[in-house]
């Protein structure tokens, strides 16, 4: 496997977790109710079978990251892992409702923009 090809299994592989982590921590959330810091609620949350997949996603995750971290620019991988706060404002409208405003829009663009300019400088730096 070419090392382009490594990359982009590699970083897609590390969003889905993200994503996934982030997504089960709000399943899990709903599944505990309101917040309260008690007892009960604490029961409620390590009971949910979210709150265990949103674990398993981040040990996912920390395989995935420091196996990029192995072989990828430290730079150009940190601003990567940015692309999770994008998929995770498109899983909150597809599967939780949510609404964007033209200020989350114009952020998501701008993260993957930012992302797209230090991915290139870094690719003509060496």
């Amino acid at each position: 496997m070419n090392r382009a090809w490594f990359y982009v299994l590699g970083f897609g592989l590390l969003v889905l977790f993200d994503t996934w982590t982030q997504t089960s921590f709000k399943l899990a959330a709903g599944q505990a109710g309101g917040f309260a810091l008690t007892l009960v609620w604490l029961k409620d949350a390590l009971h949910s079978v979210w709150t265990y997949a949103a674990v398993a996603g981040y040990l996912g995750a920390f395989v995935t990251w420091m196996t990029l971290l192995k072989h990828a620019p430290v730079g150009p991988a940190f601003a990567v892992t940015h692309l999770e706060v994008v998929s995770v404002l498109i899983v909150s409208v597809l599967f939780f409702g949510e609404h964007l405003g033209m200020a989350q829009v114009m952020g998501g663009l701008f993260i993957v923009a930012g992302i797209i300019v230090l991915s290139r400088s870094e690719s003509s730096a060496l």
